[in-house]
Parts: structure tokens; sequence; C-alpha cells
């Protein structure tokens, strides 16, 4: 049976499913709860961690400084990213420090515009001849990532994330969007680019056939791991006795 393929967009294909221990792309967790996250860390297929305010308010975190500064106590040597709860840039640029000072291993995460549209690419540049290590978050367009890339040049190992989910579930295909911003990157080693808001476990091997350098992960499709390689006939007839055996135990009658 052939293996799965998706398009470039000079219609070469890329082949997927390959083993988990040959991708290229690193696998980032991304989550809120301290216990998930620290069995992720015992997980070698884990090489770094992300988060964000909403991902917090699900998890019921109350004090964000004793939530990372805990989680830091344990993730204290793989990249992790907290992110501004500001909309005022010269206060995300004081946050940004404090932040930046929780440890070697922090990223702060910048949203790329303030809830009123207003490019926060000044702030990516003053930050970046300061030294922060920055993830860029909330991307979407190439245009944005061009400008990202721009304002962070010269400075610090930095992450752009690139909502590839986000984008899919308005009916644009992210894998070309995506590709580009590979290429828009090479000039700037020090970059890396983040497919972030998968959907599914397809997502982390498109992320790797095109060269993407990191790619977010939940929970929910992390646990999905086991699944890679599983021969699909056999999946069918699990499918087929779920069905069954669910109609059985509904006592259902026709």
């Amino acid at each position: 049976m052939p293996k799965a393929a998706v398009f470039a967009p000079a219609g070469r294909p890329l082949p997927l499913s390959k083993p988990l221990s040959a991708l290229r792309v690193k696998l980032f967790a991304d989550g809120a709860d301290k216990t998930a996250m620290a069995e992720l860390y015992a997980n070698p297929l884990i090489q770094g961690f992300t988060t964000n305010p909403t991902l917090m308010r699900k998890a019921g975190i109350a004090d964000y400084q004793a939530f990372a500064k805990d989680i830091l106590s344990v993730i204290r040597d793989r990249p992790i990213s907290f992110e501004v709860i500001a909309d005022e840039f010269a206060e995300m640029e004081r946050q940004a420090h404090v932040i930046a000072s929780w440890g070697p291993n922090v990223y702060v995460k910048i949203p790329i515009t303030n809830t009123r549209g207003q490019s926060s690419c000044d702030l990516l540049r003053c930050l970046a001849r300061k030294g922060v290590k920055v993830n860029v978050t909330a991307l979407t367009t190439l245009d944005q990532v061009r400008d990202a890339s721009e304002a962070l040049a010269g400075g610090p190992s930095a992450s752009i994330s690139v909502f590839a989910g986000r984008i899919a579930d308005t009916g644009i295909d992210p894998v070309p969007l995506l590709a580009a911003a590979v290429e828009m990157l090479r000039p700037h080693p020090q970059m890396e680019l983040i497919w972030a808001s998968p959907r599914e476990l397809l997502n982390l091997f498109q992320a790797d056939a095109i060269g993407c350098h990191i790619i977010t992960i939940t929970t929910d499709i992390l646990n999905k791991l086991p699944l890679v390689g599983k021969d699909l006939e056999a999946y069918s007839l699990e499918t087929v006795r779920m069905f069954f055996n669910d109609a059985q135990s509904s006592g259902f009658q026709l």
C-alpha cells in the first residue's frame, strides 16, 4: 500500500509516515498542567515546551509567576516559552525582561500585534538588541513572518510561531505557507520556525517533510503517537468491531 504524501508548491510529493526516530522536526509539548509537563519531560521525544494564558486559564492557574517558577524547577535544560500578558508595548517590554530573568532556557512569547492590530516589530527589535530570546506568536501570514524575522535579525536565538491549524480552519492549506516560511528563515540560522496549533498527528509528518524546525504538540495528539505505523487494515477491523460492540452494549434493536 503506498504511503501518504502531501505535495509541495511545485507539485513534488513529500513522503510521510516515517519512523518517529527518523524525524528531524523537534516536538515541543504545549500545555499548562504541571503533572503532565513533568511526565513529558521524562520523554526523550519531547525537546521543549510552550504554554500560553489561554491554556493556563483552562488549567485553573491562579498565580502566573508561581506556576512558571514551579515548572522551571523541573524543566531546567529544555526551551520553554511563557507569554507576556500586557497590551501596551512598554508594559510588554517590562514583562518580557521579568520573564526572561526566570531562566536561561526561557523564551518570551510576544504576540505579532497587540489587540488593536498594531505591529510588535519595534518591540521585537528592541528585545533582540537587548539579548532577550523571543518566541513571536500568533502569526498567520508570510508578511508577518518576513517582518518578524527582519526585526529579530542579528539577535539571540528566537522562534517564530505560525498557527498552521488556525490557517487550516479557514479552508486554506497551511503546508505551502509553512514551506515558504522555512525558506524565509534560512538566512537566519538563529531563528526556528514553529508549526503551532496542529490539528492532527499528520501535521507532525507534514512539518517534518517541509523542514519545519519545531512543532508544538498537545496531549491529545501526543496520545496518538502509538498509532504511527499501524496497519490500516487492522485499524479498519478494530473500527468495525468497535461499532459492533457499542451497538451490542447499547441493546439496540431493529
